[in-house]
């Protein structure tokens, strides 16, 4: 048993650091959406075959190192690194235009790291409590679908039209089911990675267009200004509680602490709503800026972390926009891990790892993102955004993870997958752009085609 601990260990390791650095470098790459990446790259490893601790870690010390990085383009550049990016754009764009954007990147990846650590073990805790609930929940899965669905979709830009996109949205997934299943063709993974890469294709389709390249245009090439580097510490490895004063810590603790303990809620609206809860309590302008993107950056994390594990601990089910969106590989990617769709039964990361794994695995997640993003961040912020925004084609990356997906679109379902991915993507990537109906909210509506519907079909 000892060596076989052992080699589960090192696994967990290699895995969790492989995956802190990739997606420390794919989070120096501006706009760079979570479930774009982290999702496909996820599922891959799923898929390989490798240990359940070495998808775990591999996915969780990611996603803690993308979040780290993605501070660099948007402090530096003035573009988001991601997604979650967006809210801390304006208070870094303030401070670039006072000439401190290291500040402002050295606050975000403070807090980031500070956050990390505290939300772990609190996301863990909170699991185990809702824990004793999960058979009764996994019961009523159907259900909590369906409400969490409608909640996550008025929670979102969308509101009220999200809601009632929902409808349309369920009945072309089930129209497809119907179609795929004439040619005894059962599909998942495509479904979801059609929602995954939706933006990208509805970019690609409106670029074949006309008027949609017209729309495209640009007349010149973007430009940057880079302020010069400062550095404020000796060695490679600065003290993340001397970057943040008393103030900072304290509200990035407190932010952290209240966001690992939710995870229904859009992780973009958490950082806003936290964000300014903090601003309206700290006067002068500067120190409100910089304590507002530590705490903001400090929520993304921890909302993540917690949207990810709470859900995956406590239920085994994606009850979650993250466990739904780019998580959703933890929970659902057949033929190894699975939700079925009639009872709610899961066989997935949650009955493959004990709490104490959850916790231990979770913990070593955080300590090698870390390691490998932090000092990076801090110290070769500036020559790594140089580098990215003069050498690193976006068209490059995106045509490797388009490859990427059509590759396992055809493992899965040949043809049809590929169409039902096309299918997806265009009208998942043009619903997003237009109606605020989100990635997130998509995934909630394919497990309610899958959970809901056909409970609401028995039922009636």
């Amino acid at each position: 048993m000892d060596a076989l601990l052992i080699e589960q260990i090192a696994v967990a390791a290699g895995m969790g650091l492989i995956g802190a650095i990739v997606f420390a470098a794919i989070g120096l790459v501006s706009g760079t959406d979570e479930t774009t990446t982290l999702a496909p790259l996820t599922l891959l490893v799923v898929l390989l075959g490798v240990p359940p601790a070495g998808v775990f870690t591999f996915f969780l010390a990611g996603a803690i190192a993308k979040h780290m990085t993605h501070a660099v383009p948007t402090a530096l550049l003035g573009i988001p690194g991601d997604t979650l990016a967006t809210p801390l754009l304006q208070d870094a764009d303030l401070l670039r235009k006072l000439g401190v954007p290291h500040i402002a990147l050295r606050k975000m990846v403070s807090g980031a790291i500070v956050a990390a650590f505290i939300a772990v073990p609190l996301a863990v805790l909170f699991a185990v409590m809702l824990a004793p609930f999960g058979a009764t929940i996994t019961k009523t899965a159907p259900w909590i679908f369906l409400a969490a669905a409608a909640l996550i979709a008025y929670f979102s830009k969308g509101r009220w039209g999200a809601v009632a996109l929902l409808v349309p949205f369920v009945v072309v997934i089930l129209a497809l089911q119907t179609l795929t299943a004439k040619y005894d063709t059962k599909l998942s993974i495509s479904y979801f990675l059609g929602i995954a890469i939706g933006p990208l294709v509805a970019d690609l389709f409106t670029v074949m267009a006309p008027a949609g390249r017209k729309s495209m245009l640009r007349e010149k090439v973007r430009q940057f200004n880079l302020a010069p580097d400062v550095k404020g510490w000796s060695g490679y490895f600065p003290n993340p509680f001397k970057v943040l004063d008393r103030t900072q810590t304290r509200w990035t603790l407190a932010t952290a602490a209240i966001s690992s303990a939710t995870f229904v809620f859009s992780p973009v609206a958490m950082t806003v709503v936290l964000g300014e809860l903090v601003g309206a309590r700290v006067k002068h302008a500067y120190h409100r800026l910089t304590t507002v993107l530590s705490a903001r950056n400090g929520v993304t994390e921890a909302t993540y972390i917690a949207e990810a594990l709470i859900p995956l601990i406590a239920f085994g089910l994606p009850l979650s926009p993250v466990a739904a969106g780019p998580a959703a590989p933890l929970f659902n990617a057949p033929p190894r891990f699975t939700v079925d769709a009639a009872t709610g039964q899961t066989h997935n990361l949650h009955n493959l790892l004990s709490h104490w794994e959850f916790f231990g695995y979770g913990m070593l997640s955080v300590v090698l993102a870390a390691l490998v993003s932090y000092p990076f961040a801090m110290n070769y912020a500036r020559r790594a955004a140089m580098f990215v925004s003069r050498k690193v084609s976006h068209e490059a990356i995106i045509a490797t993870f388009v490859g990427l997906i059509i590759v396992i679109s055809v493992w899965e379902g040949g043809l049809l997958g590929l169409l039902v991915i096309l299918t997806m993507g265009l009208m998942g990537g043009l619903l997003s752009r237009n109606f605020g109906f989100n990635t997130g909210v998509q995934f909630m509506g394919y497990y309610t085609a899958v959970l809901s519907v056909p409970a609401l079909l028995k039922l009636f």
